[in-house]
């Protein structure tokens, strides 16, 4: 693309979204795309922490078919709070994250709801894999290349390589759809949307790896998030790893900042 823009983590808070969408002048303040042929990828973490992630959720996908319309594109990855939702790990949903959620209906007698209290029985049935939100998700990659940049949430090892993208992508996708069991690829602490190889503190080791998956995809950066960057979003590696977790959302501070790649040019937007 002529120009990419990545986002960090939203968790649950809508007017960070917008303002940092208006700050990178990909979206007006009618919540209509201005970006023209602008990228946009969100690197995962829509979900938990905050009260407006339905919203979110529909305003990323309202965006993207505008985008796709003006020649540009809005993709967004999976987080470990998505595939945690999908799991129905819901210890980091907000109470008004259930509520937002409570009208998805649900078959009382199904035996999956009696595990939950019935003040969580909507967020489950949108969630579990084959509801409408858990389908809704699974058309959207949990690792993506875009130019020459890698993005993916919390990091791609030489492993994920090896075993293959694509099939990573898949395989998440159609345990979402509830088309096949949770694969491997979610729930370790190594997995794509975990690992904090190249996001916290990151050494020699760790570097080496980062230089092995990007020399076997042929690839020039990494882009990740999950680790909250206290002070802005910053590279390690030589520069061939970007974190962009800047803590957008309002439960951390709500810094406002994006990632802008034009060519070989790297900039940090910020207000």
């Amino acid at each position: 693309p002529s120009r990419l823009v990545a986002l960090g983590d939203l968790h649950g808070d809508v007017v960070a979204l917008r303002n940092v969408l208006v700050m990178a002048g990909v979206m007006d303040d009618q919540d209509r795309w201005s970006g023209e042929d602008t990228v946009v990828v969100q690197v995962g973490d829509q979900l938990d922490r905050g009260d407006s992630e339905r919203e979110i959720l529909h305003l990323l996908e309202s965006l993207a078919e505008e985008a796709e319309a003006a020649g540009g594109a809005v993709y967004v990855l999976h987080g470990n709070h998505e595939t945690m939702n999908v799991q129905l790990d819901l210890r980091y949903v907000t109470e008004g994250g259930f509520e937002d959620f409570a009208d998805v209906p649900y078959d009382p007698l199904d035996p999956l709801y009696a595990q939950h209290p019935v003040a969580e029985a909507g967020r489950v049935a949108a969630f579990r894999p084959g509801g409408p939100y858990a389908t809704l998700l699974s058309a959207h990659n949990t690792i993506m290349v875009v130019g020459d940049t890698l993005f993916v949430h919390g990091g791609v090892l030489p492993e994920h390589t090896s075993y293959g993208i694509d099939r990573i992508n898949e395989e998440v996708r159609s345990w979402m759809r509830g088309d096949s069991p949770e694969p491997l690829s979610v729930a370790s602490s190594s997995s794509p949307v975990w690992s904090r190889h190249y996001s916290d503190s990151p050494d020699l080791s760790d570097c080496l790896l980062l230089f092995e998956v990007l020399e076997t995809l042929g690839l020039s950066r990494m882009v990740v998030a999950h680790t909250v960057q206290s002070q802005g979003i910053s590279a390690a590696c030589e520069q061939k790893v970007w974190r962009v977790d800047v803590g957008l959302a309002s439960y951390y501070g709500g810094l406002s900042s994006a990632l802008e790649i034009v060519g070989d040019v790297v900039t940090v937007l910020q207000e």
